[in-house]
This record gives C-alpha cells, structure tokens and sequence, in this order.
C-alpha cells in the first residue's frame, strides 16, 4: 500500500509538472476515461495560477523544460516516446522528437571518484590531463582528457555514469510500471498498445545504457561491420580504459554535420555526404541487422579525410534474419504491386488477426503502395507513409513490438539529416545499389543457394558432435512408422498448447517489420523503373 501511495504521489508530482509548463496529455480526438478527464480537469487552476509566469514559447520547449525539470529518468522516457507515435500521438511525439538531452554537469571531485572506484589507483595513473565536461546528459557526461601512446600525447574522450544514476531510475520505471498497469487494468482500449511492454522496452534501454562495456562491444562490432568504401568510421575504443561506468574513446576532431557553412568552407561536398548517410545506414540495418538508432545531427561529424564519422552508441537495434527475410518478401510484393502476395504473408505469420480478411487487408497496402508509384521520388517521405501506416494498426488490431520501433524511428532521422545536407536528394536513388544489393541477396538464386549451403553445414556440424544422433534419429522414425500405423490422438489441452507455442514463436515483429518494409519498399521503386 505504502508503495501504491508512494508512485501515486510521484505521478501527480510530474502530472502537475507538466500542467505548469502547459503540456497537454491526450492528443486531440483521443477518448479517455473519466478519471483522466477527471484528472485533466484539476490541472486547470494550476494552469491558470502558472499563466503569469509562463511565455509563449513552442509546445516543444514547454515539454523539454518540464522533462529536465522533472528529472534523467523523464528525459529519458521523453525521448523514448518520440519513437511511439501510435500510443502518444503524432503531434506529441513530433514534440518530443526535438527533446535534447542535456542536463547539468556534476562536479570534478565526483567524477575522479567514479574514475578511482572503476579503474583502480588514482586518476592520474590512467590519464596525464583530465579536463573538465565538454557535454552532459541524462545518464553520463564526457570529458576530454590525454593520455600517452607510443610516445605520443593523444586525446581521448571519457564517458562517465552520472553518481547513483542506477538508483534513481530504478525508482521512476517503478512508478511507469505502476501506472502501465493501471491503465491496462482500468482502460481496456489501451490494452493493444502494450503500455506495460512500452515500460519493459524502456527498461531493457537504459540498462544497456546504464553499462558503457556494452556501448564499447556495439562500436567494436559496428566497427567490423564498416566496409573502407562506405566513407563512415567509428571511434576506436580504449578497452585498458573501460569499465561499466567508464567509457574510453579516441576523441573525434571533426566538424559537426549540422554545420553546412564550415563543411563548404572545407571544400566537402554535402551531397555525396547526404548519401553517405543513407547509404552506411541501410547498409548496416539491411545487410548487418545492427545499426545506430540515434543517428541526429549531434551524433555525426565529417573528419578531415571527408569520412562521416558517428558517435553515442548508447541506443542500437537489430534485426534477426528472419525479421530481415520476411522484410524482403514484402518489399518484393509491394514493388511488384502484388499487394495481394504481401497480405497474405501477414496472415501466414499470424501477424493479422483471423476475423481480418486478406482481402481487406491488400486493399490497405495497396492504398499506401500506388501513391509511392505515382509521385516522384523527391516527393515521398518516410515520415509520411509511417503516418498512413500508424492509422492502420489500429483499423486491423496489430499489436505492436516496442523493441523495434527504433528501426522506424532512426529512418525518419537519417532522412533528416541527408536532406538537409541536400535537399534536393533523391532518397530511393541514392540507396538504390544498397537496395538492389540486399533484394538480390534476400531473394535472389544466390540468396537461396547461400541459405541452403548454411543448413547443410549445420546438420554436418550436429552429427559430427553427437555421434549417438543417427541411432536416435532411427528409434525415432521407427516410432513415427509405428504411428502413422496405428494412429496419434492429441487431447484438447495438447492441440490449444501447441498452436500456442507455434504462434508464439512465429510473432517476429509485425508491425515494426511491416512499416520498414513499406519504407524501404520506395528504395528499390528506381530500379523497377518506377522513377
């Protein structure tokens, strides 16, 4: 009960936070229940009381100074939700998308401490110069600092938790746990967006973030991944230097993205530099399934070599083979205009449900599809087709996947930022070769080949390690004659237990999948003559 009291009392605190700074909670059109209008209603003589003190400033910077106001853990939470525009709304979640992570430094004396426990000895063992905080967010801070190698006085960024960061956001997800089960409880239309899941995503986030050995693993494994041709790099990192709460970088002396004057001042064509963006980033989502999922123009500089150069790895995502697989099939459909093929796919996976018809649903598909073939390429946008894609959701009962949103969420960034270096950039041009590239090798005979060649190897690699496997595999068959001869009978707990396990296994991502495909489906519209 204590706990209940206690969650209750934080909620309200943030409620009244956001009230103050003249957020509004319910996007417009949205029903609610009567203790959210209840609710809404209260923070009214707030509003008033607040009107003197307040400015006209836009919706966006009302929510970022209420966000930082409240606190890490709500920034946090505020950034994540700028990827749920199905459960906070469009007009929202395009607030939230200009959310900047800032927040006050903490102090020299605290971040020599973190570096003395983590590392071990004092800081000067490690580091000949340590400066103070060139940036600080929610969860860490960097400072520059020198170390020695070969000889050399070379610079390094440093990465450090926030003290007891840990604790505290422990203590609000409690209380965004609290609330997520409220609202399934008490408003069942929300049930379908999975508010309790959208807290688990969350969770499953900053506990990755909360660890910088993993953010150190993602740039070393991105950094294999990297072809020289495909004009990105990432930082090197410096393992003898990193632990949980610290994270060693070489420190990237280059010139921000988002300043286009000093890029044409160095002669650097913007461009061939929109499309590198693009391109490096399709690439690692299509042909790798691990990209960087918070791709804006503060995390990418141009070196002096004219190489793209990305930071802040704290937020990746993946995508399986199989996510990648069935994603390719779609695409196939819709450039193809067998809009049919792709609605049947989602039936097949069980990603539709039953009482849905596949009829119906290529009739939506192939209102989003004809559009793409009917306009330019200048003048299609990601941003756009997720919009039309988000209203259908909910008219076929899709449950979403929270886990990646982050594929639909970087797209619209990196379309972002490639059109400001140009934008004039033919998007679905320019990643023409990556998507021709990645349909061949999804859908082509040596996509097939490549498929069936690793099966073999596998089953050669399990009887090679269970010597006993065939003497098995022959009591099984004999058992299996056995029945087809003398018949197999399931209860109805078995049969309802199966298909719930098939089903639960063959749920990839529907949703997350279905609006990449259709994303990506204009990619390739260029080599299908469309453009």
């Amino acid at each position: 009960m204590s706990g209940a009291i206690m969650h209750t009392v934080r909620l309200a605190r943030a409620g009244f936070v956001l009230a103050q700074h003249g957020v509004r909670f319910v996007p417009k059109g949205m029903p609610v229940p009567f203790a959210l209008r209840l609710g809404r209603a209260l923070t009214v003589p707030i509003r008033l009381l607040s009107a003197p003190f307040r400015t006209s400033t836009p919706t966006a910077t009302r929510i970022s100074s209420a966000l930082t106001d409240l606190g890490p853990s709500y920034v946090k939470l505020g950034q994540f939700l700028a990827t749920r525009a199905d459960v906070i709304g469009p007009e929202l979640a395009a607030d939230l998308r200009h959310l900047q992570d800032k927040a006050p430094p903490f102090s020299m004396q605290e971040a020599r401490a973190a570096i003395e426990q983590s590392l071990g000895g004092k800081l000067e063992d490690h580091f000949i110069d340590f400066g103070p905080p060139v940036a600080a967010a929610s969860i860490a801070q960097v400072h520059k600092a020198y170390v020695m190698r070969d000889g050399v006085k070379t610079a390094v960024a440093v990465k450090i938790l926030r003290p007891d960061i840990e604790k505290r956001f422990k203590r609000d997800l409690d209380s965004y746990y609290f609330a997520a089960r409220l609202v399934e409880k008490f408003y069942p239309p929300v049930r379908r967006l999975r508010p309790i899941a959208v807290v688990d995503n969350l969770k499953h986030t900053t506990d990755l973030e909360m660890d910088l050995r993993l953010e150190a693993a993602a740039i070393s494994e991105m950094a294999d991944n990297i072809k020289p041709e495909e004009g990105l790099r990432v930082p090197t990192v410096d393992w003898r230097r990193t632990s949980k709460r610290i994270l060693t970088l070489e420190w990237i002396d280059g010139t921000p993205i988002a300043d286009h004057a000093a890029l044409k001042a160095r002669g650097f064509d913007l461009s061939a530099l929109g499309l590198t963006v693009i391109r490096s980033f399709l690439r690692h989502a299509m042909r790798d399934g691990f990209f960087h999922a918070d791709m804006h123009q503060g995390n990418l500089f141009v070196d002096d070599s004219g190489k793209v150069v990305a930071v802040d790895f704290g937020i990746m995502g993946r995508l399986g083979a199989s996510e990648r697989r069935f994603l390719a099939e779609i695409l196939h459909g819709l450039i193809t205009r067998d809009y049919y093929r792709a609605a049947a796919i989602h039936f097949e996976a069980g990603y539709v449900p039953p009482h849905h018809t596949i009829e119906e649903f290529a009739q939506a598909m192939r209102a989003i599809g004809e559009p793409i073939h009917g306009r330019t390429a200048e003048e299609i946008s990601m941003a756009d087709l997720l919009g039309q894609l988000f209203a259908y959701t909910d008219v076929f009962d899709m449950e979403t996947r929270p886990e990646l949103i982050l594929l639909q969420k970087s797209m619209v960034i990196v379309e972002g930022v490639a059109r400001s270096l140009d934008p004039n950039l033919n998007m679905w041009g320019a990643a023409e070769p990556v998507a021709r590239e990645w349909m061949e090798h999804n859908l082509g005979l040596l996509g097939r080949i490549r498929e069936a060649g690793t099966g073999a190897q596998s089953i050669g690699e399990v009887l090679l390690k269970t010597p006993g496997l065939l003497q098995k595999a022959e009591t099984a068959i004999t058992g299996f004659s056995n029945m087809a001869r003398d018949g197999v009978r399931l209860d109805d707990n078995t049969v309802e237990r199966i298909a719930n396990r098939r089903a639960k296994n063959n749920r990839l991502t529907p949703i997350a999948i279905w609006i990449a495909a259709i994303s990506l489906a204009a990619l390739a519209l260029r080599q299908f003559g469309a453009f």
